[in-house]
């Protein structure tokens, strides 16, 4: 791993990390235009929560054996922003479903989906194979497997950026290791037990650091208790389905802009008075969305002859964080520049690695 830090620059990272924040552009579009008023009062509380509010200080009244009853002063604004703007914006929704504001179906209702809630049953353990035994594919393997790559870059960039947020020190290689290696045993397991998706660090994860202000791994492990728990009582799970779609559209601007924005932070390593290193980000960046957009629009245009080659290159060449993350790598270490223009002394130290400077 500790080779591959060395090829894997910023300017790798940073088109490989922000485009997975705004290939994801259209999700949010789609869920927020359900209800524009809606989805912008969302992202007006979670802005205010988050970013205004934060140092303000709401009392509580609270026991303890030593002081009795008191009241204690909390940063709530600042501990639970999303919390509280989900909750405020889901009582809206409800009011103007009750009175009958925005008609039945219409996404915003808070009954549109309540259907899911009643027909779910209480308990569900899932098992490894319920879905019958895994197929392999070269198409199937390839195409995951670019996903792994980008997912490793991805995550290397993630890890040091969470300790920054921590107030942590740096992870060093071997952390880094383990930390790859368990996010791939966590993908097989995923497969085993029939999941449609690896396991990797989560961009919008590391969005709630930001937003939330809160890294305790006590809160994880609490959180990965409340997560097990909603794959297990299905009824838990559901209910968070129901949660109105402009709601989640909103939360989707925030949370996709905060991962764009830790791609593009990678950019305080490098020079960018350096016309080099422009060229190689827009480039990468802007080229990343061309290439994707124009297989989706010429799907069957890939013909070698073999379908398995068709599928594999057909994959590899629409996804925009592998195109974007493939450029930057391949053409920052092959257009010359010094080290220190490519950001590299710099996030050597960031990574706890020798610089060859």
């Amino acid at each position: 791993m500790g080779i591959i830090l060395k090829i894997i620059t910023p300017l790798t990272i940073v088109p490989t990390v922000s485009l997975v924040g705004l290939s994801l552009f259209t999700n949010a579009a789609d869920a927020a235009s359900t209800q524009w008023g809606i989805a912008v009062a969302t992202i007006a509380l979670l802005t205010i929560f988050s970013q205004i509010l934060t140092e303000v200080k709401v009392p509580f009244v609270t026991y303890s054996t030593l002081k009795g009853v008191h009241i204690t002063w909390c940063n709530l604004f600042k501990l639970f922003p999303v919390l509280l703007t989900i909750s405020i914006m889901w009582i809206i929704s409800l009011i103007l479903t009750v009175t009958n504001v925005l008609e039945y179906p219409h996404p915003g209702r808070t009954d549109v989906k309540i259907k899911i809630l009643e027909q779910s049953d209480w308990f569900r353990i899932p098992y490894p194979g319920q879905w019958g035994m895994p197929t392999v594919s070269a198409a199937g393997v390839l195409g995951m497997l670019a996903g792994v790559l980008a997912c490793t870059v991805e995550s290397i960039s993630y890890y040091p950026t969470v300790a920054k947020m921590c107030a942590a020190p740096p992870p060093p290689v071997h952390a880094i290791n383990r930390g790859i290696g368990v996010e791939g045993l966590g993908t097989v397991l995923a497969g085993l037990w029939g999941s449609g998706n690896g396991t990797n660090t989560f961009g919008e994860n590391v969005g709630a650091i930001g937003v939330t202000k809160v890294g305790s791994r006590r809160v994880i492990q609490w959180a990965c208790l409340l997560m097990i728990l909603q794959g297990v009582i299905n009824k838990f799970g559901a209910f968070f389905i129901i949660i109105p779609q402009p709601v989640v559209g909103g939360i989707f601007c925030v949370m996709f802009g905060m991962i764009a924005a830790f791609g593009l932070s990678a950019l305080q390593y490098v020079d960018l008075n350096s016309s080099r290193n422009l060229y190689i980000l827009g480039f990468s960046m802007f080229f990343s969305l061309v290439l994707p957009k124009w297989m989706e629009t010429n799907p069957n245009v890939i013909q070698t002859g073999s379908e398995v080659a068709d599928s594999v290159i057909t994959v590899l060449l629409s996804t925009s964080i592998l195109v974007g993350g493939f450029l930057g790598c391949f053409l920052d270490n092959v257009i010359p520049g010094t080290d220190e223009e490519r950001g590299l002394i710099k996030w050597s130290k960031q990574m706890e690695l020798k610089s060859e400077a």
